[in-house]
Protein backbone atom coordinates (compact mmCIF):
# COMPACT_ATOMS: atom_id res chain seq x y z
CA UNK A 1 0.00 0.00 0.00
CA UNK A 2 0.99 3.23 -0.78
CA UNK A 3 1.74 5.90 2.38
CA UNK A 4 0.89 9.42 0.90
CA UNK A 5 -0.14 12.28 3.53
CA UNK A 6 -2.30 14.05 0.96
CA UNK A 7 -1.42 17.25 2.58
CA UNK A 8 1.57 16.95 0.85
CA UNK A 9 0.05 17.29 -2.43
CA UNK A 10 -0.13 20.86 -2.00
CA UNK A 11 -3.03 22.80 -3.66
CA UNK A 12 -4.91 20.01 -6.32
CA UNK A 13 -6.63 20.69 -9.66
CA UNK A 14 -8.24 18.46 -11.38
CA UNK A 15 -8.85 19.64 -14.99
CA UNK A 16 -11.57 18.20 -16.52
CA UNK A 17 -14.51 18.09 -19.12
CA UNK A 18 -13.09 19.99 -21.89
CA UNK A 19 -14.72 20.26 -25.12
CA UNK A 20 -13.87 16.95 -26.86
CA UNK A 21 -16.12 14.21 -28.20
CA UNK A 22 -15.22 12.70 -24.84
CA UNK A 23 -16.51 15.56 -22.48
CA UNK A 24 -19.31 13.62 -20.75
CA UNK A 25 -16.89 10.29 -19.67
CA UNK A 26 -14.26 13.46 -18.61
CA UNK A 27 -16.45 15.23 -16.30
CA UNK A 28 -17.50 11.54 -14.57
CA UNK A 29 -13.74 10.57 -14.60
CA UNK A 30 -12.96 14.21 -13.01
CA UNK A 31 -16.02 14.21 -10.69
CA UNK A 32 -14.65 10.83 -9.60
CA UNK A 33 -11.12 11.92 -8.91
CA UNK A 34 -11.81 14.97 -7.19
CA UNK A 35 -14.59 13.44 -4.97
CA UNK A 36 -11.69 10.49 -4.04
CA UNK A 37 -9.46 13.54 -2.99
CA UNK A 38 -11.49 15.69 -1.65
CA UNK A 39 -12.95 12.82 0.82
CA UNK A 40 -8.98 11.85 1.39
CA UNK A 41 -8.66 15.32 2.96
CA UNK A 42 -6.76 17.27 0.03
CA UNK A 43 -6.71 20.25 -0.68
CA UNK A 44 -8.48 19.66 -4.51
CA UNK A 45 -10.31 22.30 -6.78
CA UNK A 46 -11.98 21.70 -10.20
CA UNK A 47 -10.66 23.61 -13.52
CA UNK A 48 -13.46 23.02 -16.86
CA UNK A 49 -11.38 24.24 -19.64
CA UNK A 50 -14.87 24.85 -21.50
CA UNK A 51 -16.22 26.49 -18.99
CA UNK A 52 -13.46 28.66 -17.14
CA UNK A 53 -10.74 31.16 -18.77
CA UNK A 54 -6.70 30.09 -18.94
CA UNK A 55 -6.25 32.81 -16.37
CA UNK A 56 -8.75 31.14 -13.66
CA UNK A 57 -5.54 27.80 -13.98
CA UNK A 58 -2.76 30.60 -14.43
CA UNK A 59 -3.52 32.59 -11.38
CA UNK A 60 -5.08 30.17 -9.00
CA UNK A 61 -1.42 28.96 -7.91
CA UNK A 62 -2.20 25.31 -7.96
CA UNK A 63 1.01 22.82 -6.85
CA UNK A 64 -0.18 20.32 -9.03
CA UNK A 65 -2.40 19.16 -11.96
CA UNK A 66 -4.55 15.69 -12.13
CA UNK A 67 -5.14 15.96 -15.61
CA UNK A 68 -8.40 13.48 -16.35
CA UNK A 69 -8.93 15.58 -19.99
CA UNK A 70 -10.23 13.01 -22.45
CA UNK A 71 -9.51 12.79 -26.21
CA UNK A 72 -8.82 16.08 -27.93
CA UNK A 73 -6.98 19.03 -26.15
CA UNK A 74 -6.48 16.68 -23.30
CA UNK A 75 -4.45 13.49 -24.28
CA UNK A 76 -3.10 15.32 -27.79
CA UNK A 77 0.24 17.31 -26.22
CA UNK A 78 -2.33 21.19 -26.48
CA UNK A 79 -3.11 20.87 -22.33
CA UNK A 80 0.42 19.86 -21.49
CA UNK A 81 2.41 22.38 -23.54
CA UNK A 82 -0.10 24.92 -21.57
CA UNK A 83 1.18 23.67 -18.06
CA UNK A 84 4.52 23.15 -19.18
CA UNK A 85 4.51 26.94 -19.85
CA UNK A 86 3.12 27.31 -16.75
CA UNK A 87 5.24 25.48 -14.86
CA UNK A 88 2.08 23.17 -13.54
CA UNK A 89 3.32 19.77 -12.38
CA UNK A 90 0.84 17.35 -14.05
CA UNK A 91 -0.18 13.87 -14.22
CA UNK A 92 0.94 11.62 -17.38
CA UNK A 93 2.51 11.96 -20.59
CA UNK A 94 4.57 14.80 -21.71
CA UNK A 95 4.19 16.84 -24.76
CA UNK A 96 5.49 14.58 -27.25
CA UNK A 97 4.34 11.17 -25.95
CA UNK A 98 0.80 12.78 -25.70
CA UNK A 99 0.56 14.32 -29.02
CA UNK A 100 2.45 10.75 -30.61
CA UNK A 101 -0.47 8.38 -28.41
CA UNK A 102 -3.15 10.06 -29.53
CA UNK A 103 -2.46 9.89 -33.04
CA UNK A 104 -3.00 5.67 -33.70
CA UNK A 105 -1.15 6.31 -36.39
CA UNK A 106 1.84 7.74 -35.21
CA UNK A 107 1.21 4.97 -32.33
CA UNK A 108 1.50 1.97 -35.03
CA UNK A 109 4.74 3.23 -36.49
CA UNK A 110 6.48 3.58 -32.97
CA UNK A 111 5.31 0.24 -32.56
CA UNK A 112 6.11 -1.49 -35.19
CA UNK A 113 10.05 0.19 -35.20
CA UNK A 114 10.26 -1.04 -31.77
CA UNK A 115 9.47 -4.35 -33.16
CA UNK A 116 5.99 -4.79 -31.17
CA UNK A 117 3.10 -6.54 -33.03
CA UNK A 118 0.41 -4.35 -34.27
CA UNK A 119 -2.67 -5.19 -36.77
CA UNK A 120 -2.07 -5.04 -40.60
CA UNK A 121 -3.59 -1.90 -41.64
CA UNK A 122 -3.26 1.21 -44.10
CA UNK A 123 -4.03 4.72 -43.73
CA UNK A 124 -7.05 5.98 -46.19
CA UNK A 125 -6.70 9.26 -47.98
CA UNK A 126 -9.35 11.02 -50.77
CA UNK A 127 -7.20 9.47 -53.56
CA UNK A 128 -6.99 5.65 -52.00
CA UNK A 129 -8.23 2.82 -54.20
CA UNK A 130 -10.93 1.10 -52.01
CA UNK A 131 -10.83 -2.06 -53.91
CA UNK A 132 -6.68 -2.62 -52.74
CA UNK A 133 -7.46 -1.97 -48.98
CA UNK A 134 -9.95 -4.75 -49.37
CA UNK A 135 -7.49 -7.21 -51.09
CA UNK A 136 -4.47 -6.13 -48.79
CA UNK A 137 -6.68 -6.38 -45.37
CA UNK A 138 -9.53 -8.99 -46.15
CA UNK A 139 -13.08 -7.96 -46.47
CA UNK A 140 -13.43 -7.78 -42.58
CA UNK A 141 -12.29 -4.64 -41.54
CA UNK A 142 -12.32 -2.11 -38.93
CA UNK A 143 -12.51 1.64 -39.34
CA UNK A 144 -11.55 4.70 -37.21
CA UNK A 145 -10.07 7.94 -37.32
CA UNK A 146 -6.73 8.44 -36.15
CA UNK A 147 -7.43 10.81 -33.14
CA UNK A 148 -10.37 9.93 -31.73
CA UNK A 149 -11.22 8.06 -27.86
CA UNK A 150 -14.03 5.71 -26.78
CA UNK A 151 -14.76 3.63 -29.82
CA UNK A 152 -16.30 7.04 -30.99
CA UNK A 153 -15.98 6.92 -35.00
CA UNK A 154 -15.26 3.58 -35.01
CA UNK A 155 -16.49 0.96 -37.07
CA UNK A 156 -16.97 -3.13 -37.28
CA UNK A 157 -17.03 -4.36 -40.83
CA UNK A 158 -17.86 -7.76 -42.07
CA UNK A 159 -17.63 -8.98 -45.72
CA UNK A 160 -16.74 -5.45 -46.41
CA UNK A 161 -17.80 -4.33 -50.19
CA UNK A 162 -16.13 -1.21 -52.18
CA UNK A 163 -19.78 0.41 -51.10
CA UNK A 164 -20.18 -0.19 -47.02
CA UNK A 165 -15.81 0.46 -47.27
CA UNK A 166 -16.54 3.73 -48.37
CA UNK A 167 -19.79 4.87 -46.24
CA UNK A 168 -17.69 4.14 -43.07
CA UNK A 169 -14.21 6.03 -43.81
CA UNK A 170 -17.03 8.94 -44.66
CA UNK A 171 -18.49 8.92 -41.50
CA UNK A 172 -14.63 8.23 -39.94
CA UNK A 173 -13.92 11.26 -41.59
CA UNK A 174 -16.37 13.87 -40.31
CA UNK A 175 -14.15 15.58 -37.92
CA UNK A 176 -11.38 15.62 -40.74
CA UNK A 177 -9.26 13.31 -39.50
CA UNK A 178 -7.07 10.63 -41.21
CA UNK A 179 -8.60 7.47 -41.15
CA UNK A 180 -7.40 3.93 -40.53
CA UNK A 181 -7.89 0.53 -41.85
CA UNK A 182 -7.14 -2.29 -39.65
CA UNK A 183 -7.57 -5.83 -40.48
CA UNK A 184 -10.39 -7.27 -37.79
CA UNK A 185 -8.78 -9.53 -35.50
CA UNK A 186 -10.82 -12.36 -34.24
CA UNK A 187 -9.97 -13.52 -30.24
CA UNK A 188 -10.38 -12.26 -26.83
CA UNK A 189 -9.88 -8.56 -26.07
CA UNK A 190 -7.64 -7.11 -23.44
CA UNK A 191 -6.38 -3.95 -21.60
CA UNK A 192 -3.46 -3.51 -19.90
CA UNK A 193 -3.41 -0.81 -17.28
CA UNK A 194 0.55 0.40 -16.38
CA UNK A 195 1.50 2.49 -13.37
CA UNK A 196 4.17 4.12 -11.81
CA UNK A 197 3.71 3.84 -8.08
CA UNK A 198 7.00 6.27 -7.44
CA UNK A 199 9.39 3.10 -6.45
CA UNK A 200 11.40 3.73 -9.62
CA UNK A 201 10.80 0.91 -11.10
CA UNK A 202 8.68 3.11 -13.81
CA UNK A 203 5.85 2.30 -15.54
CA UNK A 204 4.38 -1.58 -14.49
CA UNK A 205 1.94 -3.56 -15.89
CA UNK A 206 -0.79 -4.15 -13.43
CA UNK A 207 -3.27 -7.15 -14.00
CA UNK A 208 -4.83 -8.11 -17.80
CA UNK A 209 -8.59 -7.59 -17.91
CA UNK A 210 -10.46 -9.20 -20.09
CA UNK A 211 -13.62 -7.79 -22.24
CA UNK A 212 -16.32 -9.36 -22.79
CA UNK A 213 -18.99 -7.32 -24.82
CA UNK A 214 -22.61 -8.37 -26.03
CA UNK A 215 -21.64 -9.70 -29.45
CA UNK A 216 -18.19 -8.62 -29.27
CA UNK A 217 -19.43 -5.20 -29.60
CA UNK A 218 -17.17 -3.17 -26.70
CA UNK A 219 -18.63 0.48 -28.07
CA UNK A 220 -19.57 3.49 -26.34
CA UNK A 221 -22.76 2.78 -24.70
CA UNK A 222 -20.87 -0.69 -23.57
CA UNK A 223 -17.70 1.00 -22.52
CA UNK A 224 -19.52 3.38 -19.86
CA UNK A 225 -22.90 3.23 -19.21
CA UNK A 226 -23.95 -0.91 -20.09
CA UNK A 227 -24.12 -3.45 -17.29
CA UNK A 228 -23.77 -6.27 -19.95
CA UNK A 229 -20.27 -5.98 -20.49
CA UNK A 230 -18.43 -8.69 -18.54
CA UNK A 231 -15.02 -8.11 -16.90
CA UNK A 232 -12.42 -10.56 -16.21
CA UNK A 233 -9.43 -9.52 -14.04
CA UNK A 234 -7.67 -10.85 -13.99
CA UNK A 235 -7.26 -12.48 -17.58
CA UNK A 236 -7.79 -16.43 -17.41
CA UNK A 237 -4.89 -16.88 -19.52
CA UNK A 238 -1.86 -19.03 -19.36
CA UNK A 239 1.19 -18.28 -17.09
CA UNK A 240 3.18 -17.60 -20.52
CA UNK A 241 0.78 -16.03 -22.39
CA UNK A 242 -0.03 -13.09 -19.52
CA UNK A 243 3.92 -12.80 -18.45
CA UNK A 244 4.94 -11.88 -22.55
CA UNK A 245 1.58 -9.84 -22.75
CA UNK A 246 2.67 -7.48 -19.68
CA UNK A 247 6.30 -7.31 -20.48
CA UNK A 248 4.97 -6.41 -23.93
CA UNK A 249 2.79 -3.93 -22.84
CA UNK A 250 5.46 -2.00 -20.65
CA UNK A 251 8.12 -2.16 -23.85
CA UNK A 252 5.09 -0.50 -25.79
CA UNK A 253 4.22 2.49 -23.15
CA UNK A 254 8.18 2.99 -23.38
CA UNK A 255 8.83 2.77 -26.80
CA UNK A 256 5.95 6.49 -27.20
CA UNK A 257 7.43 7.50 -23.72
CA UNK A 258 4.62 7.53 -21.59
CA UNK A 259 4.56 8.21 -17.50
CA UNK A 260 2.73 8.24 -14.79
CA UNK A 261 0.04 6.14 -15.87
CA UNK A 262 -1.89 4.57 -19.22
CA UNK A 263 -3.60 1.67 -20.43
CA UNK A 264 -2.97 0.05 -23.78
CA UNK A 265 -5.44 -2.32 -25.45
CA UNK A 266 -5.21 -5.45 -27.68
CA UNK A 267 -6.50 -8.22 -29.00
CA UNK A 268 -4.94 -11.81 -28.34
CA UNK A 269 -5.74 -14.49 -31.10
CA UNK A 270 -6.73 -17.94 -30.28
CA UNK A 271 -2.95 -19.03 -30.97
CA UNK A 272 -1.69 -16.99 -28.18
CA UNK A 273 -0.08 -14.19 -30.11
CA UNK A 274 -1.69 -10.71 -30.17
CA UNK A 275 -1.18 -7.16 -31.35
CA UNK A 276 -1.73 -3.84 -29.64
CA UNK A 277 -4.49 -1.67 -30.98
CA UNK A 278 -3.66 1.77 -29.25
CA UNK A 279 -2.88 3.23 -26.06
CA UNK A 280 -4.98 5.73 -23.74
CA UNK A 281 -2.70 8.12 -21.78
CA UNK A 282 -5.62 9.56 -19.35
CA UNK A 283 -7.60 6.48 -18.92
CA UNK A 284 -11.33 6.82 -17.62
CA UNK A 285 -11.81 6.86 -13.81
CA UNK A 286 -15.61 6.28 -14.21
CA UNK A 287 -17.36 3.38 -12.35
CA UNK A 288 -17.29 1.07 -15.59
CA UNK A 289 -13.33 2.14 -15.90
CA UNK A 290 -10.83 -0.54 -16.27
CA UNK A 291 -7.36 1.30 -14.90
CA UNK A 292 -9.25 1.05 -10.87
CA UNK A 293 -10.37 -2.82 -11.71
CA UNK A 294 -7.15 -3.91 -12.72
CA UNK A 295 -5.01 -1.63 -9.31
CA UNK A 296 -7.80 -3.39 -7.40
CA UNK A 297 -6.41 -6.52 -8.06
CA UNK A 298 -3.57 -6.03 -6.53
CA UNK A 299 -4.93 -4.45 -3.34
CA UNK A 300 -5.10 -0.24 -4.85
CA UNK A 301 -8.14 0.99 -3.86
CA UNK A 302 -9.95 3.94 -6.18
CA UNK A 303 -8.56 6.68 -3.74
CA UNK A 304 -5.08 5.35 -3.11
CA UNK A 305 -4.78 4.84 -6.96
CA UNK A 306 -6.02 8.92 -7.23
CA UNK A 307 -3.17 9.47 -4.56
CA UNK A 308 -0.40 7.56 -6.36
CA UNK A 309 -1.61 9.35 -9.64
CA UNK A 310 -1.04 12.90 -8.39
CA UNK A 311 1.66 12.28 -6.54
CA UNK A 312 3.52 11.17 -9.85
CA UNK A 313 2.86 14.68 -11.43
CA UNK A 314 5.91 16.64 -12.64
CA UNK A 315 7.25 18.66 -15.33
CA UNK A 316 8.29 16.69 -18.18
CA UNK A 317 10.55 19.10 -20.10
Amino acid sequence: MANINVKDLGKVVVILGGSSSEREISLMSGNGVYNALKDAGADVYKYDPKEQSLGDLAHAKYDRAFLILHGKGGEDGIIQGLLEYLKLPYTGCGVCASAVSMDKVLTKAVWEMAGLPVPRGTTIGPDTDLEEVLKLLGKDIVIKPSKEGSSIGLYKLENATVDTLKEAVQKAQEDGMAVMAEEMIKGRELTVAVLDRGDGQGLKALPIVEIKAPSGDYDYEHKYFSDATQYICPAELPEDVANAIAVATERAAKAVGASGWGRIDLMLRDDGSFAFLEINTAPGMTPHSLVPMAAKAVGIDYTELVEIVAKGAALKG
